[in-house]
């Protein structure tokens, strides 16, 4: 057991547990959280992505460790009610997806990839989201609303 200090969407915490123990699970069962989702647990799916000092990385995976001192970014983050981010405003209008279970996925990485490249091609978006899984099939609905972000931000 071992005390890790980091900070998640602004607020400083410690964990106290086992240091290999994935991120997603300090997340969601010592503080809470319930925008990261366990998918898979093998980082093949990106339900449970969260930024790590701006980056996308998939928290079931990544130990707790790795955090220490670092900024963890989650979904709730990402904006707020009262001032969504430009892509999570988008997935609204654009009713982008359906059971909305990975979301979290989608939208964290898209919003990555804006950040980076706010004029990809239609060919980097699908690059970028090309690990991420939607079962119900809302591809479509989610291509057209990170267009709308895409052209939001511009």
């Amino acid at each position: 057991m071992a005390k890790t200090k980091f900070i998640v969407d602004g607020k400083r915490v410690t964990i106290d547990g086992d240091p290999q123990m994935p991120l997603l699970y300090a997340l969601r069962d010592d503080l809470k959280l319930t925008n990261p989702k366990f998918g898979c647990g093998l980082a093949q799916c990106g339900a449970c992505t969260v930024y790590l000092n701006g980056d996308p990385v998939r928290s079931c995976v990544l130990p707790v460790s790795a955090v220490q001192d670092k900024q963890v970014t989650t979904l709730s983050g990402l904006g707020t009610p009262d001032k969504p981010h430009p892509v999570q405003t988008a997935f609204v209008e654009e009713q982008a997806l359906q059971c909305g279970y990975c979301m979290n996925g989608w939208i964290m990485t898209a919003a990555a990839l804006l950040k980076q490249n706010q004029k990809a091609t239609d060919a980097q978006i699908r690059e970028a989201l090309a690990g991420l899984k939607c079962r119900c099939g809302a591809h479509v609905s989610i291509m057209r609303a990170i267009k709308r972000a895409q052209a939001q931000m511009a």
